[in-house]
């Protein structure tokens, strides 16, 4: 793998580590705050090669807070089970817009930014 497709996969997936404990974020998202903006699809490869156990993966959903894998599958059934062990509500393999990142406002500014008045 060359140097720069090493670096980006370094960062996407210290994005994804960055995702905290029952709060979800996009492929897009991930991609951005790895600043890899528009590379949603390299965020995607690099997870599915990922081999790292404890990589919070289950958090990563599409744009629209579905999950990708197909419904009924392996993945499927283990994403929504993690999710829901971290207290995420999954409807029919979808998560609630408002836990998404970017659904109001960017995730840092949600866990970091000051409390709303």
């Amino acid at each position: 793998m060359p140097d720069a497709t090493q670096d980006a996969a370094a960062r996407i997936l210290a994005a994804v580590r960055a995702i905290p404990r029952g709060q979800v974020a996009g492929y897009g998202e991930v991609a951005r705050r790895a600043g890899l903006p528009g590379r949603a699809r390299l965020a995607a490869r690099v997870l599915s090669q990922n081999t790292d156990r404890t990589l919070p993966w289950h958090r990563v959903l599409r744009a629209d807070g579905r999950i990708a894998f197909p419904e009924g599958s392996a993945g499927y059934r283990e994403q929504c089970q993690r999710l829901r062990a971290e207290g995420v509500a999954v409807v029919d393999g979808r998560v609630r817009r408002e836990l998404m990142a970017g659904a109001h406002g960017d995730l840092d500014a949600m866990v970091w930014g000051p409390p709303p008045r």
